[in-house]
């Protein structure tokens, strides 16, 4: 980087693949004992990428397609019929069992359907008011963003988090019109887009006057409190942004931080094993670690398992097993491995992009282990739903 940054070395081929190779797990972060920031001069060098390197025409359109969707879930909502029926038919089912697609189709596509979750009828919109008052004495007010990906994908996420912040004291705002955070976008180099979405997203929080602003994804998290660094050349938006991110918590962050309220109660009637899985930007972006773990261990009769080699990527990261798809499968199946080796009941993942990518290699490896974000199992657990 150093190198490319002092014109020593030109950006080949070869330099560009061996950045694009590059999971971006932030893994050399937390290694680093000099503490280099590794997270910035990464993202530094893929500006330098997209800004000067010409890819192939196919490479061009795929990026441009994924870029121009996924970011966006109007759009994205736009493809679900399609994708409803595709699944209500059968046609899901028989391509899992015969590989059709993944015979004829290009790797990157092949990859997006085979991450496809089932698509419910809660998919098509959001079911939230602007306000939605908590239970009891108000604590806190808060902002949830909805993400974009997670929002169409596995609506019940954000569902299960807005009751499990009103149970615990908190006036939960979601300022109207939302998109998405950038996180997509930012951890690709895509700067102008990035700097468009992110404006968006200050500027939809600016008059909702919360005291924090609340996320319940980790790659989502961690691009949002970087909005100071990302404008920090701007004399408009660098206050802003700033004062922004200062708000910003990780939902199982800030839940550790203020303290439950709320009775839990056991989910089984027996004890549960939960396999925790830690999602790249929570654990070496944001240093979130102990935080889960200690909201989930409240439940009663709950033990949670520690799998071989936690902090190593399950191979999603971002939008990486859609455009790097083989050591993307790699990662998937070893990590997957990783988490049945500990025979749990149940597995925890608080972000979107790995509970699809586990959720397909669990599938392939054939085991009905169910997978759950930490806000839906103290959901289960304030209402008493047993598992």
């Amino acid at each position: 980087m150093d190198s490319l940054n002092d014109g020593k070395i030109p950006l080949s081929p070869a330099v560009v693949q061996h950045f694009d190779s590059c999971l971006g797990c932030l893994a050399c972060v937390t290694a680093c004992p000099s503490g280099v920031q590794y997270d910035q001069l990464i993202s530094a060098t893929r500006l330098q990428v997209e800004r000067q390197h010409p890819r192939p025409l196919l490479e061009k359109l795929l990026r441009w397609f994924i870029f121009h969707t996924l970011p966006y879930p109007n759009r994205l909502r736009a493809l679900l019929f399609p994708l409803l029926v595709y699944q209500k038919l059968g046609l899901q089912k028989l391509e899992r069992s015969l590989k059709i697609l993944s015979k004829i189709l290009p790797q990157p596509l092949s990859a997006m359907e085979s991450l496809l979750p089932p698509i419910t009828l809660q998919s098509f919109y959001d079911p939230f008011p602007e306000i939605i008052p908590c239970q009891g004495k108000k604590r806190y007010r808060v902002g949830l963003i909805l993400g974009c990906v997670q929002r169409v994908f596995l609506p019940q996420i954000n569902q299960a988090t807005i009751r499990v912040l009103t149970a615990n004291g908190c006036e939960v705002v979601i300022p109207q019109p939302q998109g998405c955070c950038a996180a997509l976008t930012h951890h690709q180099g895509q700067e102008f887009q990035t700097k468009l979405l992110a404006k968006s997203m200050i500027d939809q929080f600016a008059k909702a006057e919360v005291d924090y602003i609340i996320i319940n994804a980790s790659g989502c998290g961690h691009t949002l409190k970087e909005y100071g660094r990302i404008w920090q050349d701007d004399p408009v938006y660098a206050p802003k942004a700033q004062a922004f991110a200062s708000k910003v918590r990780d939902v199982q962050e800030f839940l550790d931080q203020v303290g439950l309220t709320a009775p839990l109660h056991p989910l089984s009637n027996r004890p549960l094993a939960i396999a925790y899985q830690d999602a790249c930007h929570m654990l070496h972006g944001q240093k979130i670690s102990l935080e889960p773990r200690r909201l989930l261990s409240q439940i009663p009769q709950v033990q949670i398992k520690e799998p071989v080699d936690a902090a190593l990527c399950c191979g999603s990261a971002g939008v990486y097993n859609l455009l790097q798809t083989e050591t993307a499968e790699e990662l998937g199946r070893q990590k997957a491995t990783n988490l049945l080796a500990t025979n749990p009941d149940l597995i925890a993942s608080a972000n979107v992009g790995c509970t699809l990518q586990l959720r397909k290699h669990l599938d392939l490896l054939h085991s009905p282990i169910p997978i759950y974000h930490p806000m839906e199992l103290l959901d289960f657990a304030i209402t008493g739903k047993q598992l």
